[in-house]
């Protein structure tokens, strides 16, 4: 279960690794803050949805959502690459690092993996 909090730990372990390469900050501090809350928020939502008694609008809610935060982390990879190109350049490599991690993470950990309850 641990493994699914891998994506958290690579945030953590990123920080040196900007400061250490010179990267700007800005990059590590905007996927950061947008990557902590993004997963407060699916974590709401996965509540929602398990509570809900119509399995339709619970796909629906946690699909929606998925698109939404996908668009909303392009958009602030824009918005930071148009405040400083370098800061963008990192944000949007930081951004790859997480969704592959995350992803990853997820299906080791899915209703598949051994000793799952989903």
């Amino acid at each position: 279960m641990a493994v699914r909090w891998l994506d958290l730990a690579v945030l953590v372990i990123a920080l040196p690794v900007f400061l250490a390469l010179g990267m700007p900050l800005l990059g590590w501090a905007g996927v950061t803050g947008l990557w902590l809350l993004q997963r407060i928020a699916q974590q709401l939502l996965e509540r929602r949805a398990r509570a809900s008694e119509d399995p339709t609008r619970a796909t629906a809610v946690l699909a929606l959502s998925m698109f939404a935060r996908v668009w909303i982390f392009a958009l602030a990879i824009f918005v930071l690459g148009k405040v400083d190109r370098d800061a963008g350049l990192s944000a949007a490599l930081l951004s790859v690092v997480l969704v592959t991690v995350y992803l990853t993470s997820l299906m080791t950990s899915g209703p598949l993996a051994p000793g799952s309850r989903r």
